[in-house]
């Protein structure tokens, strides 16, 4: 599969039911660069928050912001549903690899994000082969074994 780039936005309280509760959205983009390129950005598709899970969250360290690392890195690293490939907080069975890299991502990532922010995909999998290389794991998902380099990722 040839390379995608795509650009992942979190929103806080970006919707609402009847209870007046607004849950948190994740949000699949056409990459685009600065402010006001970004003023009428096109939506791909919205990451589905897992059933029953209390939703997505993000800057704190938390069960949400669990949810939230395994759908974007499940998404980025092209490993399909999040559950069905071990990643998710209630997967069964459980990758252990993927879940301990789904609790560093949040650690180091998603606990320092504010309500509203944006993601490259290029950055997730770069922080995801070296987080793989630094634990020496050398068999790598396949999206990341030929990243592309920075001028891939312009057009």
């Amino acid at each position: 599969m040839a390379y995608e780039d795509r650009t992942y936005h979190g929103i806080q309280g970006a919707g609402s039911n009847e209870d007046g509760w607004q849950p948190a959205r994740l949000l699949v983009e056409k990459p685009e660069f600065g402010p006001t390129q970004r003023e009428n950005v096109k939506v791909l598709r919205e990451l589905p928050e897992p059933e029953d899970s209390g939703g997505f969250g993000w800057g704190y360290d938390g069960t949400g912001t669990s949810h939230t690392a395994a759908a974007l890195l499940a998404d980025a690293l092209d490993l399909g549903d999040p559950a069905a490939c071990g990643i998710a907080f209630i997967a069964h069975p459980e990758d252990q690899t993927l879940i301990q890299l789904r609790e560093d991502f949040c650690d180091d990532v998603l606990s320092q994000l504010c309500d509203e922010w944006r993601l490259r995909r290029g950055v997730i999998l770069r922080w995801s082969r070296a987080w793989y290389l630094q634990h020496g794991i050398t068999d790598l998902p396949t999206a990341l074994r030929d990243l592309p380099t920075r001028t891939d990722t312009d057009t």
